[in-house]
């Protein structure tokens, strides 16, 4: 196994990233990114799919794959339930990283930042338009923690179809969005021989700093 893990590797050949192509700010370049993703990628790959790092009070780092919802100028929303290991986390240390990858692109968007939860009305607004089936699911879950088995869960489904069974379910106060607010945004294209472009953006005061990292 040792062996197979270590002959396995793939040369990137697609495309390249230069400071000639890349605007000032960040957030057009990803805009840009994401739709070529949108166009590009073919199921199973999810183009909104990203990895979300959390550190919890101990310093540990957790991660988990989660879709992102929303993007402005102000940042990058997710929504989860609140209660969860990931909104513990948040709580105690509210910071956070993602990272995006689309392979048929060979392109990679790590993003890092403070986060804060999004206004009430914002995570009502998306939560009505989720699947009847996700948001029943909202209020039957109680995320990260420990239950007796899938019967438990299905019962758990159950008696909220039954709550809701003559109205529409509402959001949930434990249910929500957060927003990560970028202070870096490191975009990463394969190149030949491992010798990868990588364009990062640090904010600094107001303005962001463009600058070329050694792959």
């Amino acid at each position: 196994m040792t062996q197979t893990l270590a002959d396995m590797r793939r040369d990137y050949t697609r495309d390249g990233l230069s400071e000639a192509d890349a605007p000032l700010e960040p957030f057009s370049l990803f805009q840009h990114w994401f739709a070529d993703a949108v166009k590009t990628e073919q199921p199973p790959v999810e183009p909104n799919a990203m990895t979300l790092a959390t550190v919890d009070e101990q310093g540990r780092p957790h991660c988990r794959v989660l879709l992102l919802k929303g993007l402005d100028e102000r940042g990058f929303t997710f929504f989860s339930n609140y209660d969860s290991a990931k909104g513990e986390q948040l709580a105690a240390r509210p910071f956070a990283a993602m990272t995006f990858f689309w392979p048929s692109l060979e392109r990679q968007v790590r993003i890092e930042g403070q986060v804060e939860r999004v206004k009430a009305e914002e995570s009502d607004a998306y939560f009505q338009v989720r699947p009847l089936g996700s948001r029943l699911g909202a209020w039957a879950s109680p995320q990260s923690q420990v239950i007796s088995g899938r019967e438990e869960l299905e019962q758990l489904l159950a008696e909220t179809e039954q709550r809701f069974l003559d109205r529409a379910p509402h959001c949930p106060p434990h249910w929500g969005g957060y927003r990560l607010l970028p202070e870096r945004i490191e975009f990463w294209q394969g190149r030949a021989s491992r010798l990868h472009d990588r364009l990062n953006y640090r904010l600094q005061g107001n303005a962001w700093l463009r600058e070329r990292l050694a792959p």
